[in-house]
Order: C-alpha cells, then sequence, then structure tokens
C-alpha cells in the first residue's frame, strides 16, 4: 500500500521551471502543478507503503537544487 501526499514547493527566484523539469525527469510524482501564492509548485506524490515518508521525500525530491523550502501534507482516507 502507498502513502499519498501533496507536497508545496517553494523555489529559489527564477529556477521554478528548472526544478519542475528535474521533478519530470524523475518521475516521482502523480500531478504536479504551477501555483500562485506563497509556493510556486504543488505535486502529488504516492510513497511505497515500506518507505520512510520523509527519507524518501528528502532523497528523492528535495536534494533537487532550487528548491528552497516544502510543506508535506499526509493524506488519510479518500472520501
Amino acid at each position: 500500500m502507498t502513502t499519498c501526499v501533496y507536497i508545496q514547493l517553494r523555489c529559489k527566484p527564477g529556477t521554478t521551471y528548472k526544478v519542475a523539469e528535474e521533478i519530470a525527469l524523475r518521475e516521482i510524482h502523480s500531478e504536479l502543478y504551477s501555483t500562485s501564492g506563497e509556493y510556486d509548485l504543488l505535486m502529488k506524490l504516492y510513497i511505497p507503503g515500506d518507505a520512510d515518508v520523509g527519507k524518501y521525500i528528502n532523497e528523492n525530491l528535495l536534494s533537487i537544487p532550487g528548491i528552497e523550502r516544502s510543506l508535506t501534507t499526509i493524506t488519510f482516507k479518500a472520501f
């Protein structure tokens, strides 16, 4: 079973499209959107059930240059 998380990413100025391209190349996301407001990108990600959520995000996503900050929301049940 997988864990569905939504991650908002704030990028360093001028790097949003580079960050989005790198995420797309890694093929780890289900959905990826550019957004307005406090964060620049919003992604939906399914984390393998046997993986540690924090470690998976750190190793597979937050190592991308240009990411300044992230906000992760873990989901529990879909209605």
